[in-house]
């Protein structure tokens, strides 16, 4: 049923049965915490116990990079230190978390993301002419830091990582990179990287594609309209399937994690193993659930959606909170949890003009 790229040409094959979105069931959003004037970016969900992290860019106003969500409030995790604004020891501190994965052996996976304005997707605004970044492995069971990797094989001028996933089973972490409009595979007892299905038809948006929110084109006071290559992924729980996609189109692809791990598989090669899933609308944000259900953002219909294995979606909430709805964790209380970073109502994209919806909140739904 499923078929695959023919290489670098075009897409064969869409699943008919993705293409049209069933009908909202009943689920209701539920609100887990609010955040004042600090945008939440990253979310997170351990198990055994439920706990739930959520990270924020480091920008102004700022209070802490990761946070432990308790009884609805913030806690610096993991530790006060960590959280300090000490930008001269980055090694030691964070310096703009931007992602969060919670591995099968319940880590925590901090991507510290600060890409350089020439790779970054918000261009100039990022203020920084190179990149820095770094990958943290937390214990959450001790809440120790067990290793920090620091990338020396990226061009740090012109990468961009954006979002991370674990793979145990391979020894691999899989990062999109939207500024090298690539996948970032990283051995995780090596610390090397390999770069991946760069520019591929499946990691870049489409040309000329603008994301149409709130009834307006999300674009910059300079009329430059906001763009993304590859950013959301997700990774199935058995580890089998790598799911990802650009911000700016509206396709969901995936590629068999055997293949990504096979380093002795040329570019062409591995551009043919990557398979067309479904039609989602726009997304920024991705998870899969332990029955392989992989649950999509649609920031422009202000729904999230599912996809099954066999490419079917489904609408799993709609309701006009999901402004712009980010980062999702799984809990191991049947629910679905998730960010919504409101980045369209800024006021770079407004004329100047701030039209968020405070406080920024996380939120939650009952999963299918």
């Amino acid at each position: 049923m499923k078929r695959s790229f023919g290489g670098w040409g075009g897409i064969l094959g869409i699943f008919l049965a993705a293409t049209a979105v069933l009908p909202a069931e009943t689920a209701k959003l539920e609100e887990v915490a609010s955040f004042g004037r600090n945008r939440p970016i990253g979310m997170a969900v351990a198990s055994d116990p439920n706990r739930v992290f959520v990270s924020f860019p480091h920008q102004d106003p700022f209070l802490y990079a990761l946070t432990e969500i308790v009884g609805g409030e913030r806690r610096p995790y993991p530790d006060e230190e960590w959280n300090k604004r000490l930008l001269e020891k980055p090694e030691s501190h964070f310096v703009n978390v931007q992602d969060l994965f919670v591995d099968g052996k319940n880590h925590l996976w901090v991507l510290d993301s600060a890409p350089g304005a020439a790779a970054s997707i918000f261009g100039k605004e990022s203020g920084r002419t190179g990149g820095y970044f770094k990958l943290v492995n937390i214990d959450v069971a001790s809440n120790s830091v067990k290793r920090v990797y620091d990338f020396p094989d990226l061009p740090k001028d012109k990468s961009g990582l954006n979002d991370v996933c674990v793979d145990l089973g391979h020894g691999l972490a899989y990062l999109s990179d939207p500024g090298l409009k690539a996948i970032v595979v990283l051995d995780l007892e090596s610390g090397k990287s390999r770069i991946v299905l760069q520019e591929h038809p499946a990691t870049l948006a489409t040309p000329g594609f603008k994301l149409h929110l709130d009834g307006k084109d999300v674009e910059d006071g300079e009329g430059h309209p906001f763009s993304s290559n590859v950013n959301g992924i997700a990774l199935t729980k058995d580890e089998k399937h790598f799911y990802f996609r650009a911000i700016n189109q509206t396709k969901l692809y995936r590629i068999e994690t055997r293949y990504l791990a096979d380093a002795a598989l040329s570019s062409e090669d591995l551009g043919k193993r990557v398979e067309t899933v479904a039609e989602t609308g726009v997304c920024h944000g991705m998870v899969a659930d332990a029955r392989g259900y992989v649950y999509c953002t649609d920031s422009a219909d202000k729904e999230i959606r599912y996809v099954t294995p066999d490419g079917k979606v489904s609408t799993l909430v709609k309701d006009d909170r999901l402004i712009w709805p980010d980062s999702m964790g799984i809990g191991s209380d049947g629910y679905l949890y998730l960010t919504c970073a409101q980045i369209n109502r800024s006021a770079r994209y407004n004329g100047g003009g701030d039209k968020v919806e405070y406080p920024y909140r996380a939120y939650r739904v009952k999963l299918p």
